[in-house]
């Protein structure tokens, strides 16, 4: 387990900040006038999904959170919760609040393979692909006429979510969607 001095508080690492495992989103190092240097960072708690700002001073170190993972399938979502199996042993069964995980779960189908980040031998949270092909369940029709100035509509996806698609999208189409932001980056095949 490493030991971090404030200014290697970057963005990707996982740090423990008050015994709860956090990922660091960004880091901002600055010294305002005479002041000694600050290390200004945004941390999303892994299990809670939480994000706080949190300043390190000069003197101040954190330890390198132990992140193991493992693979695993997303199931289904029920009463609030998302649950999972780890891959190849189908018993080994945890679920997460979906509150939680929603941002990434809308992308997920049933039996789409994740990443499972573990802190100290318990699930805590997920990483999905950057970028996920989903088929298009509902798209509303589109009128000639209407492409005269490029515009987009609303088409409803296989996972349930709802994203912004060029008017040319009919029902049946794969798109590509960007995880990250939610948006259409292009069509994979016409249906």
């Amino acid at each position: 387990m490493a030991i971090l001095s404030y200014n290697e508080i970057v963005p990707k690492t996982v740090i423990e900040y008050n015994d709860e495992p956090y990922e660091v989103l960004s880091s901002h190092v600055f010294r305002m006038q005479m002041r000694k240097p600050v290390n200004q960072t945004k941390l999303r708690h892994l299990v809670s999904g939480r994000v706080q700002e949190i300043s390190f001073h000069q003197n101040e170190t954190v330890k390198e959170a132990e992140i193991e993972t493992m693979d695993a399938n997303y199931l289904y979502t029920n009463r609030g919760e998302s649950w999972f199996a780890e891959t190849g042993n189908a018993k080994n069964r945890f679920a997460f609040p979906e509150d939680a995980l929603h941002e990434k779960i809308q992308w997920l189908k049933q039996n789409d393979e994740v990443e499972v980040m573990v802190y100290k031998e318990k699930p805590m949270s997920i990483k999905i692909p950057l970028k996920v092909d989903l088929e298009v369940k509902d798209a509303p029709p589109s009128n000639k006429g209407d492409t005269a100035t490029g515009g987009n509509k609303q088409v409803t996806l296989e996972s349930g979510a709802v994203v912004t698609a060029p008017l040319f999208i009919n029902v049946g189409d794969v798109l590509k969607i960007n995880t990250e932001t939610g948006e259409y980056v292009e069509r994979v095949s016409k249906a």
